[in-house]
């Protein structure tokens, strides 16, 4: 079994900064690519920000220069660092890991449950 499990969602005022967080645990062998979307309401599911094994990351052009993606390492942790937030950054966040399983080195996407990111005066 694995697991994703976020953290550090909430409500925050336009101009503020957020820090989120996504531990997987279970039985991994490895993780290729960790990641997080989000999904604002009447909107598709969008890429927010990923980051490789080797620490190659990418972000979605509307975060650029705002939102900071780092980890995982021997922790299987990823952090989303949200500055400067606007309201427009609302929504749910939901972590994704591409990785390999145990035991049988099966490659899966798992996905957590999500957490509410709120930006509001």
């Amino acid at each position: 079994q694995v697991q994703l499990v976020e953290s550090g969602g909430g409500l925050v005022q336009p101009g503020g900064s957020l820090r989120l967080s996504c531990a997987a645990s279970g039985s991994i062998f490895s993780i290729n690519v960790m990641g997080w979307y989000r999904q604002a309401p009447g909107k598709q599911r969008e890429l927010v920000a990923s980051i490789t094994s080797g620490g190659s990351t990418y972000y979605a052009d509307s975060v650029k220069g705002r939102f900071a993606i780092s980890g995982y390492n021997a922790k299987n942790t990823v952090y989303l660092q949200m500055n400067s937030l606007k309201p427009e950054d609302t929504a749910v966040y939901v972590c994704n890991a591409d990785l390999l399983r145990l035991p049988d080195y099966y490659g899966v996407d798992y996905w957590g449950k999500g957490t509410l990111v709120t930006v509001s005066s």
